[in-house]
């Protein structure tokens, strides 16, 4: 990882919130003098500010600070670790731990936007007292591009939201979103054509099995205005999978 990197990831954990109280501090501290560690938490501010655009806010339910004092005693639990031996004087549950860290950020270029995105749904979506799930996101990004959609589906439900991120309508073309799995054979089938305001009716994974969502393939292809007239994909595509928001990040492969 490079500097450039280090200071890009510094940037959003910062603006995600997933830096401790020292940290943070430190990070408020070194802004003040570098410019560039500056304009990265604006960039990531400006970046993720729209995600929340769309979120309509909701009553909590009765047993919503029960819900959050369990998960907190949870977290708790799971973040108390056995006492450094004696004699451990080479410091290895420090590099255990520090290696632990480090495996989370490492991948690709894109690992980091995804990741971030990832947390970024943790954080802003509004919770529902109607479920205890947390949902399935998937991102759309080519390469080391920025991810141009985001989508998220609950799996109980199999209801569904698709948010664009940097795509923006085109003119004369429409994007289409598929899915393929080997229980549904070979090629890929549409479940729908972008609105004009880029997003599809909640319901449009009704009829598909949880479980075959969770081993699915889900693509956005450019299409033909009103879709493929082919009933395949016939124009460029990015894919995602869907991985659950509720699992420590570092267990995912992103």
């Amino acid at each position: 990882m490079t500097d450039h990197d280090d200071i890009d990831m510094l940037a959003a954990e910062y603006v995600l919130g997933t830096l401790d109280a020292e940290e943070r501090a430190e990070v408020a501290r070194r802004r003040q003098q570098d410019a560039d560690l500056d304009a990265r938490i604006l960039a990531w501010e400006a970046r993720l500010a729209p995600l929340g655009d769309e979120i309509e806010a909701i009553a909590p339910g009765p047993d919503l600070l029960a819900r959050i004092e369990r998960r907190i005693d949870e977290l708790e639990t799971t973040a108390r670790t056995p006492p450094e031996p004696e004699g451990d004087t080479d410091g290895t549950a420090q590099v255990i731990a520090l290696r632990r860290r480090l495996g989370f950020w490492r991948g690709c270029t894109g690992l980091a936007t995804a990741a971030a995105l990832i947390l970024a749904v943790v954080l802003i979506a509004p919770l529902d007292d109607r479920s205890d799930a947390s949902p399935f996101v998937a991102i759309f990004q080519q390469d080391d591009q920025q991810p141009a959609f985001m989508l998220s589906v609950d799996l109980d439900s199999r209801r569904l939201s698709v948010q664009p991120v940097t795509a923006e309508p085109l003119p004369d073309r429409s994007y289409q979103l598929w899915i393929k799995a080997d229980a549904l054979g070979p090629k890929p089938r549409s479940v729908g054509v972008l609105n004009d305001d880029l997003s599809l009716p909640a319901d449009a994974l009704s009829d598909y099995d949880p479980e075959l969502l969770k081993r699915a393939t889900f693509g956005i292809s450019i299409e033909p205005p009103g879709g493929s007239p082919t009933g395949q994909p016939t124009g460029p595509a990015i894919h995602g999978y869907l991985y659950p928001t509720d699992r420590d990040p570092a267990s995912q492969h992103l």
